[in-house]
This record gives structure tokens, sequence and C-alpha cells, in this order.
């Protein structure tokens, strides 16, 4: 017996079977567009086979240099490029996983000056112009797609998935708003949708029956001039028609200005769109977009609203997700946190993708936890997310660990987040953490400030202390309406109705949030606060948000005269200042803050030639100014001949970098 009966019953497609339902969806981790990096994208998908997932599909792969992403990036088109992929799908066969290769070809996404696309309309969010494919030039690319299907099939894929989604290509096909073509790949909407059509069509009859087709269908585009329901459904049915084998959904364009997958959308959002279309087709349909719990994903196909579901960044945080799940061993899920900071954030700047709660991700290779030969009594001083990584991990290589907390609970700065609306997800990294510290032995001291004298007997000690918040010098901080954001969120100090807050960093951003919504907001608010609708009411799913009357009045300050916000991350940091923008928050920037009294915040802003001087009249002042390291135990440490390592904030106090205080303490775990 199992909880999750649904979720780990095989799926027969007639010419193979799947052995559960859990699809490891596409993402591009950097290491698909050099050859030198096959042999760790290896490493990763077969540590997710080896961890249960049924299916796992590849990075997009372009069908020719026309619809590369970036240039000389990935691509499919040549026997010499499948026969060094057999390193790829022979490591997944080893451990009775399959793969297939997703073909995508980027249309006026692309960073590439010599790309091509269905119109001269130029991509909001790329550089290049686009020019646009003749008649010609496009059933030539519908080829060309079929062609990488047939090399995939010779590399030892067990399918391909032909993006369709997101945006890309074939999405700006479907869409009136990127096709204005009048030959016969556009004009209505029949002429625009025959190019996926052809082009699963034409690989069916290449690649023959007993290979995966699976098709990545845009349910909700969320932009103007979309497809109708209507046409999405017929799309459907013409591809089913045509030979595909599985459809999976996609939600929303890149371009589209709501949020489909940072942290602050609920779990399994857009399940509710993916049943529409399970109730209409034969073929099984894959959910997607923040599902990132067993429970969840159960539900889903239990429901009927899916077949299977896919998941893409859960299985960067952790790779053993089925097998836990199987074995009923789910409190053990390193869940995914949404937050971005280091896959789509890094993918997005041409960076390695990673992941933040699991630094090994697509470092399989390098980053390696191996058990160790001398065993060695360790202090970890701190359980903030830097202090509990370390001692995990150190005790999980077989070390003796102690860990040293002065709160009464583990957490630091995590606490912190997870009280934010939008981020209640981070409380599953403490979860996890919680029983890792129980599994792996570590001996946890609660309420104990550790000394130099009970760390004296200990072989190697790691400070992992943390920041506090940094209190500028300012007339009048000491003010009874001034606060500091941790006594706001973490203490639960009270707050006026008229708040200004100094410092517009991430930590500033997520007080204002703090101040303005309620946590865990239901789906439909969420729904109406963005401005999701039903497709068969609106096209693409876009309607007009319905907005609550804040619940404060906030202003939001920073001393650079550079947009608020623009050091927030490159996928997110939008959603927040939008939030905000929403909410009525006025945003003041290039502030000079002059002092504090019985009056408000006095502060002078403006260019160098128009100073003007300002009286904030608010009833608190939250100080959102930076962070300064704890760190008073390293030097007596050092002093009394103690080999320390100083990780996380404790080192460098700059934001709240969990992302590099987890990678750093990892990373000593591996070499102590």
């Amino acid at each position: 017996m199992t909880r999750y009966p649904h979720l780990l019953e095989p799926l027969d497609l007639g010419h193979t079977t799947l052995r559960n339902r859990v699809v490891m969806g596409s993402m591009h981790t950097g290491l698909e567009d050099r050859a030198k990096h096959l042999p760790e994208l290896a490493a990763f998908f077969a540590a997710r086979a080896e961890g249960g997932v049924a299916l796992s599909i590849t990075g997009g792969f372009a069908p020719n240099r026309r619809g590369w992403l970036l240039p000389f990036g990935s691509e499919m088109v040549s026997r010499r490029h499948a026969d060094r992929h057999r390193v790829v799908t022979d490591a997944v066969h080893e451990h009775d996983g399959k793969i297939a290769l997703q073909i995508l070809h980027a249309g006026r996404y692309g960073y590439s000056p010599i790309k091509k696309g269905v119109s001269s309309i130029k991509s909001p969010i790329t550089p290049f112009k686009v020019s646009p494919m003749s008649t010609r030039e496009v059933d030539r690319t519908v080829t060309d797609f079929a062609r990488s299907a047939q090399l995939a099939q010779r590399a030892g894929y067990d399918g391909v998935e032909i993006m369709g989604s997101e945006g890309y290509l074939i999405n700006q096909f479907l869409a009136a708003r990127t096709n204005d073509r009048t030959d016969a790949w556009g004009g209505n909407a029949a002429a625009r949708m025959r190019f996926p059509i052809e082009v699963v069509r034409r690989t069916r009859e290449l690649v023959g029956d007993d290979f995966i087709v699976q098709y990545r269908i845009s349910l909700l585009d969320l932009v103007d001039d979309a497809q109708s329901w209507e046409e999405t459904l017929e799309l459907a049915l013409a591809l089913q028609d045509a030979g595909v084998s599985l459809l999976n959904t996609g939600i929303g364009w890149h371009e589209a200005r709501i949020p489909t997958i940072v942290t602050s959308v609920p779990r399994a959002a857009f399940a509710w769109v993916t049943g529409k279309l399970t109730a209409a087709v034969d073929v099984p349909v894959i959910a997607s977009n923040r599902i990132n719990d067993p429970s969840v994903a159960e539900e889903i196909i239990a429901s009927g609203q899916a077949d299977l579901v896919s998941m893409a960044r859960p299985l960067l945080a952790d790779p053993d997700f089925v097998v836990k799940a199987a074995a009923d061993r789910a409190d053990e899920i390193n869940t995914c946190i949404a937050c971005n900071q280091a896959c789509l954030d890094h993918t997005f700047s041409n960076r390695r993708a990673s992941c933040l709660v699991n630094p090994r991700a697509c470092h399989e290779t390098t980053l390696v936890l191996t058990p160790t030969r001398t065993v060695k009594r360790v202090a970890v001083v701190g359980a903030g997310p830097a202090g509990l990584a370390a001692a995990t991990e150190l005790a999980g290589r077989g070390h003796e660990v102690e860990l040293f907390e002065a709160e009464d609970a583990i957490g630091g700065q995590f606490r912190i987040a997870m009280a934010i609306p939008g981020k209640e997800e981070f409380a599953e990294t403490l979860r996890y953490y919680t029983v890792k510290l129980e599994k792996t032995g570590v001996k946890v001291h609660l309420n104990r400030r550790a000394t130099v004298t009970d760390l004296a007997d200990f072989d190697e000690v790691v400070i992992a202390t943390g920041v506090e918040p940094r209190i500028p010098d300012l007339p009048g901080v000491d003010h009874a309406k001034v606060l500091t954001y941790q006594q706001v969120v973490r203490e639960g100090a009270p707050v006026g109705e008229r708040v200004a807050v100094m410092g517009a960093g991430g930590i500033g951003f997520d007080v204002c949030e703090f101040l303005l919504h309620d946590p865990a907001e239901s789906l439909d608010h969420w729904n109406e606060r963005w401005g999701v609708v039903d497709p068969e009411v609106e096209r693409g799913g876009l309607g007009t948000k319905t907005l609550a009357p804040p619940r404060r009045q906030v202003t939001l300050l920073q001393r650079k005269t550079t947009s608020l916000g623009k050091g927030l991350g490159k996928t997110t940091g939008w959603v927040h200042r939008t939030t905000l923008r929403d909410s009525g928050v006025e945003m003041v920037r290039g502030a000079s803050y002059d002092r504090i009294d019985d009056d408000g915040l006095h502060i002078t802003v403006g260019d160098d030639d128009a100073r003007q001087q300002r009286v904030l009249d608010v009833d608190t002042i939250v100080l959102c100014t930076g962070q300064e390291s704890v760190r008073e135990l390293v030097d007596p440490l050092e002093a009394a001949g103690a080999t320390v390592h100083v990780i996380g904030g404790a080192d460098v106090a700059a934001e709240l970098d969990a992302k590099r205080a987890i990678k750093q303490a990892t990373e000593l775990a591996a070499r102590i």
C-alpha cells in the first residue's frame, strides 16, 4: 500500500510503459550547449532516473541554427550531435528511466542576430530584431523539427517533446499578436495552427509508432491577442489525430505580466485548466507549474485533472523525490520553494542552473559528498540555513556534529522569510532540516549561546551565526516609532497605519508585502488579484485585475537613484515591483535621511540641482538598512588555536543570501 497510488501507478503508452506518473519537466541547465558538458548532463539526469522519475525531458535543443536560443547554443542537427548524446541516454536507461529530447525553436525569443521568426514583430524581452521566414523557410523548418526528432531517436532517446508553449516559435505561429502572415501559415486561426500540426505529422512519419512524441501545448497564454479556448481545443484534437503520445501543458508566455512559477503562486494554481483539456482529449495529459508536493500531485491525478504531473524545479531540489514518496518518506523530501534564485535566474543570466536548497544540482560530478575516512568532532554555531546545511551534510558524511543555537528554534533568517505573504514555502525547508537533523544524528542544543569554552574540545568549529540588522547613524533613530525589520516580522511589534520603510533591497520589499497582504491567500483571490480568468471567458485567460484596498499606506525609500528593486531576482523582481505598485506603495529613490522626530521621517529628495525637503508623517518607520555579520566568537576561537570556518551571513552580510550560504556550507562539508 502507498499514500500515492495514482502518482505511482504505471502508464501504458502502448509501445512502452512509464513506471509512474512523474515527469521531470524541461529546464535549460546550461549543460546542453557544449559537448564537453554532456557527461555532466548525463550524471544530472541519471540521478533523477535513479531517484524514480519515469520520464525526463531535456532542456530545449534547436532544430536549426536560426532557432538557437543562444548563439552557438544547444541544437540537434547532425548525426555527430546525436551520437554524442548516447552518454546521456545510456546513463538514464541504466537506471530504468526514460528520457525525451525537447525540440525548441526560439523564434523571436532567440538571443541571436541571425534568428528567424514568424514575422518581424520584435520580442519585448530580447534585444535583437527578428527576420520573418519566407513561405519556403517555414516548410523547411517543419521538416527540421522532424529530422531533429529522428536524430534524437538515433541518440537513444525514448521520445521528443515539441515545445509549443511559453511564447517560443510555435506559440508565435498560433497567436495573432505575433503572426501577421498572409500566406498559408497565417491569416486565420486554422492557418496559424497549421505549423504545429505539420510538425507533429512529419515527426510521426519519420520516427514511426514506437517512439514518444510529446507536445507542450499552451493552455493560458496570459497575453493580449492570444488563442481562444475553442482554438486551443481544436489544436489539441488535431495534434491527437496527427500522432502525439502525450500532451504536456504550458502556462503563460515569457513576456506575460502574470506570475506563473514564483513562490507566491499557489500550489497547483493551473491544474483546473489542465482538467478542462484532459476532459476533451483521449491522449494522456500532463499538469505543470507549482506542483512540488506528492500529496498535491496525487490529488491532481486522482481527481482526473491530469494523467501525469510535470515537475522541474522540485527535482532539482531533490532528485530522490519519487523514491522517498514511494517509501512513505515524504517528510524527507527537500521541497522546492520556487525562489528561482539559482535555477531560472541563472538560466536567464546565461549561467549554469542549480538550486538554492540543493547546490549539488547540476554539479553532481564536482560537488560530491562521500563518506569520510577520518571521523571528526565538529561544532556548528548557528542554526540558520548555512548552519543547518553544514551540520546535516557533515553528519551525513559520518562526522560527529553538535549544533548550537541561541534561539529556541532552528531557522535563523528563514523564520523571517517564511512569515512573508507568498513565501510560506520557506517553512518546508525548515521541516526538511528538522527531519534531517534527526536522521543524520546531529546533537542539537537550542537556547544555548555557545562560548569559547563550550567549543574547546572540538576538532573543527563552523561559525554560522548569521547577521543582525544594521542601525544607521541617524538623529532620532532611537525614537519610539522606529523598528527594525526583525522586530516587525519575527517579533510581531505593532505597526501603525502609515509606514515608511527605509531600504529597498529584498528585505524592504518583503517587509512591504508583510505590511500590506494577508498570508496564504486562496487561489480564487490570487486569480482575481492578477486577472487570471477562464480562457472560455477571455482569450488567453487574461482578464482584469480586481485589487483590494491596501491595508496600510506605505512609502518605500532608498538612497540610490536607480529604480527600486533593480537588484531583485531577474525572474521574480518584476512580480514584487508590480505587487507593490498595485498596492499603492509610494516608491522614493535618491532619498537622504535627515532625522526622525515626532513629526515623522525628514528626508531630502531630488537631483543635485533640485533637492527638496519632505517630512513623511508616519506612525512607524521600519529599518531595512542592511545587516552586520555576527562573528564575535571568531577572534577568540582563533586566538585559542581552534580550527575555525566562517560561513553564511557571518562571513558576508550583504542581503540575506541563502543561496550563497547553503552552497558555501555544502562545499565546506565536502572538504572537511
